[in-house]
């Protein structure tokens, strides 16, 4: 009878079984996340939390955002990526 030792490395079959829920966890978080931008491609600015405005230091005044253009919202990361990807497959197929 072989003497088998105790090793704290995993074999293959159980790096598997827990790898591959999370990676299908992974890419249905990624296509809800892209189906969010496509949908909603704009976010609220979070420099000024939407308003569109800059207060002074002391409150009585307020300008413009500078990030927004007092418009108060940003595009979203996703939304430029799928943008950028759009603009290349244009760009490919002329």
């Amino acid at each position: 009878m072989p003497a088998l030792a105790a090793t704290a490395t995993p074999d293959g079959a159980s790096i598997a079984a827990l790898l591959c829920p999370l990676l299908i966890i992974l890419i249905v978080v990624t296509f809800c996340y892209g189906i969010g931008c496509w949908i909603w491609p704009f976010g609220a600015c979070r420099k000024c939390h939407g308003t569109g405005k800059r207060r002074s230091p002391f409150g009585r005044a307020f300008g413009l955002c500078r990030r927004c253009h007092g418009d108060g919202r940003r595009l979203r990361i996703g939304r430029r990526l799928i943008n950028s990807f759009r603009e290349l497959h244009d760009k490919g197929t002329r």
